[in-house]
């Protein structure tokens, strides 16, 4: 697929949703039920996205160029025999993740000056 060319630079944050989801295809593609599996293992369970919050979020992503269907399929015996769309970020929507990981990076370094955040903060569990 073409990717549309995108020169303005996202004024708002992500949401937690999108942002979640922005994240678990940092790593390659998935389809929405391992998005679903990675945000929930990675959040230790602390974050569950239900199918319509994913769905939702993707049909609003995909329309502003942070992700894309994958042309690709995997052999149908390795997944399960269903035929499940992928979904993978574009460039647009990696450098929107960057800046919103950086952003809530920044939002941290705050937190720790004014003593909010004790010692320093143990990834969670997928190393994310």
């Amino acid at each position: 697929m073409t990717e549309p060319v995108r020169r303005q630079k996202r004024a708002q944050p992500l949401n937690h949703s999108e942002f979640h989801i922005l994240l678990a295809l940092a790593d390659g593609e998935r389809h929405g039920y391992g998005i679903m599996r990675e945000v929930e293992s990675r959040s230790a369970g602390t974050v569950r996205l239900g199918p319509g919050t994913l769905y939702g979020a993707i049909k609003r992503m995909l329309a502003a160029g942070l992700i894309e269907e994958s042309s690709k399929r995997p052999i149908a015996k390795n997944d399960d025999e269903r035929r499940r769309c992928y979904y993978r970020l574009t460039r647009f929507g990696r450098s929107v993740a960057t800046e919103e990981a950086e952003r809530l990076a920044a939002l941290v370094r705050v937190a720790e000056a004014k003593r909010l955040v004790s010692g320093q903060i143990q990834p969670s569990a997928g190393g994310a």
